[in-house]
């Protein structure tokens, strides 16, 4: 017994060395990682920046290398936030083999692209040579600690080590230190399972609405009052608790989880910006689901370039008149509230002569899905992303009460609008894992059972690969979407860490629903399969709420013009 202890403990000791080396090697080459990031800084400013400030004609001619600074960076923060997720586990005793294997992973990974040339899309790799790092740069963040991590992190062994570890559907501890998140994560991942998959791949083929009675059930569980306050109804539980929702929800189906994403949007620029009457006019009724928004920002001419709608809210008396059309409006016709970007003085350029209006509307039916008078709609046939609809509206002399203005101060929409962007960035990033671990777990569960040549398909390394590299890479989106949450909560400013989440997120969540059809070979093709609709779904999420290209344009600009680093 004596003796047993012993080896146990020698044991012991010896994985607690090898975790405290994996650890310190991290935070070496992390740390020259972002000495090179600092050095295609410098070669951006020299770039793109004209006595201090960022030149527009310099930042479009050098766009490619300007984009390929974000995703540096944000690949920097994504390896930052990992291994404080390793450390985290580590205090508390339960960063386990298959954690190590991860935080090795991904560090290898991403050092090995941020070394060979970071994908910024199919057709578009970044090397450092692009960002102005010269050789000699180069090769001093080729340390002993980086060509390690690269060497021993994505290889077969490391590959084979986590697939085996992950077929029993576990994919690595969360690290939610708080027993009520926990507790949410259950309870939504237990009503997704139940109410939500095994119904979302016949709502998409029949392109159906979301049944009410399953909006009405998640109105109970208090989806829809996640992060509105307490005195309006809500349960004031945070961003994190509307990433764990959104992600569980997601898992089922993207047209349910994204639901509540309306929702947020119009309580927070309602809590945020709204006088006293409006509050309590609106938010109880929102956090309890009674009343659904939309949010109609995009103009058929306008895309991400927001500052430019032409949709014209003229005051007349008490009332403001709505002339022009918007595009893209989900779930407009269902919807009882719509949170519009107007423009409210034609003679003030961009953002200046921008409000919001909080503008009611009564709900849709089949029949007549927009009875208002002023306001027609039509419907925009979609791939994916079903669920809610989407439509094009136009609006003839629309009326909405002037008391409607957000605030009751007119020009301060583009503002306000982009102060709520940070908790859309934040969500539709939960919204991304949530269709990337949906794409894994379907992938999984179709290598176990697939049999070819005498054995499951699970047993070939090309393909459990896969499904490692989707785990880990998942986890690394997860963390960086969470710390994105936490400093919203902490009422920081976080549209830098929110941008970046939203990028990497989205990028992973379709490779990873792209390499789950793989996996499934000529049936991923079916619609009677899964992965099909996840596959278009996963499509969207590169697209919408700041397409790939803007957000790392804003990224850029946001580092480069306030100096600023994600908060570390």
């Amino acid at each position: 017994m004596i003796k047993q202890d012993t080896t146990e403990a020698s044991n012991i000791s010896v994985r607690s060395k090898k975790t405290n080396n994996l650890l310190t090697s991290c935070r070496a080459a992390l740390e020259t990682a972002q000495q090179l990031e600092n050095q295609a800084r410098e070669c951006a400013v020299k770039s793109v920046m004209h006595e201090g400030q960022l030149d527009n004609r310099l930042a479009v001619a050098n766009q490619f290398s300007l984009h390929g600074y974000a995703w540096l960076a944000t690949y920097i923060e994504a390896l930052h936030q990992l291994l404080k997720w390793a450390e985290r586990l580590e205090t508390v005793g339960i960063l386990g083999e298959l954690e190590e294997l991860i935080l090795r992973f991904g560090f290898g990974e991403y050092l090995g692209q941020i070394n060979g040339g970071i994908t910024m899309s199919q057709v578009e790799t970044v090397r450092l040579s692009d960002l102005g790092i010269d050789e000699e740069a180069e090769h001093a963040f080729r340390t002993t600690e980086v060509t390690r991590l690269i060497r021993d992190g994505n290889n077969p062994q490391t590959r084979q080590a986590i697939a085996n570890l992950i077929v029993d559907g576990h994919f690595g501890a969360l690290g939610l230190e708080d027993v009520d998140l926990q507790l949410i994560r259950n309870q939504f991942q237990k009503f997704s399972n139940k109410r939500i998959a095994p119904f979302a791949q016949s709502w998409h083929k029949a392109d159906n609405l979301i049944p009410d009675e399953v909006i009405a059930e998640m109105a109970e569980l208090g989806v829809f009052g996640l992060t509105v306050p307490q005195k309006w109804g809500g349960s004031e539980s945070g961003k994190i608790a509307m990433c764990l929702v959104t992600e569980e929800l997601c898992r089922g189906y993207l047209g349910v989880g994204s639901l509540a994403t309306r929702t947020e949007i119009a309580a927070d620029l309602i809590r945020e910006h709204g006088t006293e009457s409006q509050k309590q006019r609106w938010l109880s009724d929102l956090a309890k689901g009674e009343v659904l928004p939309t949010a109609m920002f995009t103009e058929p001419n306008v895309g991400s370039d927001l500052a430019s709608v032409s949709t014209r809210a003229s005051h007349s008396g008490d009332v403001y008149k709505i002339n022009g059309s918007k595009t893209w409006s989900t779930h407009a016709a269902r919807a009882d509230l719509m949170t519009m970007l107007v423009r409210t003085d034609p003679n003030q350029p961009g953002h200046r002569g921008v409000s919001i209006l909080l503008a009611p509307k009564p709900r849709g039916t089949d029949a007549e899905p927009f009875p208002a008078p002023g306001m027609r709609g039509t419907e925009i046939k979609v791939l994916g992303y079903r669920g809610m609809k989407e439509y094009e509206i136009g609006f003839d002399d629309f009326e909405v009460p002037d008391d409607c203005l957000l605030g009751k101060i007119e020009g301060q929409g583009f503002k306000q609008l982009m102060s709520g962007m940070e908790t859309a960035r934040i969500q539709t990033a939960a919204r991304s894992i949530g269709v990337a671990q949906n794409a894994l777990e379907l992938g999984l569960n179709y290598a176990s059972e697939r049999q070819q040549f005498g054995r499951s398909i699970y047993d070939f390394p090309r393909i459990s690969g896969k499904l490692a590299f989707m785990t880990v890479e998942i986890m690394m989106a997860r963390q960086l979407t969470w710390a994105a949450a936490r400093e919203k909560d902490g009422g920081r400013r976080c549209d830098l860490e929110a941008g970046m989440a939203k990028l990497l997120a989205a990028r992973i969540a379709w490779s990873s629903a792209d390499n789950a059809m793989q996996i499934h070979g000529g049936n991923g093709y079916a619609e009677e399969y899964p992965i099909s609709r996840v596959l278009l779904d996963s499509r969207i999420l590169n697209v919408f709420e700041g397409t790939g290209e803007i957000q790392a344009e804003i990224i850029a600009r946001r580092l480069l013009e306030s100096n600023r680093a994600p908060a570390r």
